[in-house]
């Protein structure tokens, strides 16, 4: 068996192989082009096995080995970091040390997003980034509203962009004002246009149509859900998925001293933002978790009051998502009195 560390850059490459003993078989520096990628490998034979970090461009190259029979790992940035620190990094000894620990079986491997659900998932935080920025345009209008003593206390869609005419400003003003407007009319269009691209691929999913149901759950938030967890079998319990959810807090226990760290930061911040929204939803329109809520801000902090509704629908999530089954209306075994009502996006049931 060989093992090559691959130190991936944006248009280069550093690659290392070792073999079962741990020698340098071969070291070569490569421009990213699939041809010499492939001809490296080659050169060397099978049964081969590749290892390379998580950065942003790791696609391209785990497409173009495993449709080639090369097994890639994609290790993780962080934890691969702990464990491989150096006082002297260069590209070379990089990809070595990748090598070395994929030869020992010591890589903590990062999860690859399968084929199928990448384009879907990435328009999913492109629409984020979208709304990001239309949102900043919104507050910068308000801002510059604010130096001239002038106020829209619902300029918050585009219903009410128009009402900014009514105003007599200097051309200056006026000039910005007119930016501001046409980017979010543009931003607008574009997040539209990408929900119809996705909306006849996500809404008949069946996961899709039982996250639906779920209180707090809307469409846009059962997309991100269905397609960050890509595949709820790969958590092989509720508290793993808590974890990766963000929606447990971490620990710093030594000796005889325990300490709670909230706000970690490792796992999937889209499925913290979206599960924190659902929340927020479920309390706004459901009395029972309203309730739920109440009792455990008096006797918590509020944050971790609403962490705990999120961990709740999470938990239901999980359970619908896991079993393939209806959601069954009931929050900590409670029935909910408000039913969603049965119109588009939620379909007949789903199978339908």
């Amino acid at each position: 068996m060989f093992y090559s560390g691959i130190d991936l850059h944006k248009n280069m490459s550093v690659i290392t192989t070792i073999d079962e003993h741990g020698i340098i078989i071969k070291q070569e520096k490569l421009a990213n082009d699939e041809y010499l990628i492939l001809n490296y490998f080659f050169s060397i034979g099978k049964p081969h096995r590749a290892v390379v970090e998580s950065t942003s461009n790791w696609y391209w190259l785990s497409d173009l080995l495993n449709n080639h029979h090369i097994e890639m790992i994609l290790a993780h940035a962080k934890y691969l970091k702990a464990i491989s620190y150096a006082k002297v990094k260069t590209d070379k000894i990089d990809s070595l040390t990748l090598a070395q620990l994929l030869r020992m079986n010591m890589i903590p491997v990062a999860h690859q997003i399968s084929p199928s659900q990448r384009g879907l998932r990435d328009l999913m935080r492109t629409r984020l980034r979208f709304v990001y920025k239309k949102t900043s345009c919104l507050n910068s209008i308000h801002r510059l509203l604010d130096k001239y003593n002038l106020s829209i206390p619902d300029l918050h869609d585009m219903s009410t962009l128009d009402t900014l005419a009514n105003f007599n400003h200097d051309p200056e003003l006026s000039f910005q004002l007119e930016s501001l407007k046409e980017q979010i009319r543009l931003l607008d269009k574009q997040i539209n246009n990408l929900e119809k691209l996705l909306h006849p691929k996500l809404i008949p999913n069946p996961d899709i149509q039982r996250l639906l149901w779920i209180p707090g759950i809307g469409k846009i938030l059962a997309f991100t859900i269905y397609l960050e967890i890509d595949g709820i079998e790969r958590f092989p319990d509720v508290n793993k998925f808590y974890s990766y959810c963000r929606l447990v807090p971490g620990a710093d226990n030594s000796n005889k001293k325990l300490k709670h760290k909230s706000g970690n930061k490792d796992g999937n911040k889209y499925l913290k933002m979206a599960f924190s929204e659902a929340s927020a939803k479920a309390v706004q329109y459901y009395k029972e978790i309203k309730q739920f809520h109440q009792g455990k801000a008096r006797k918590k902090h509020i944050c971790v009051a609403w962490t705990l509704v999120s961990k709740e629908i999470a938990k239901i999530c999980y359970s619908v998502l896991t079993e393939k089954k209806d959601f069954d209306n009931k929050f900590k075994n409670k029935q909910l009195s408000r039913i969603k009502s049965m119109q588009w996006p939620r379909l007949a049931g789903p199978d339908a």
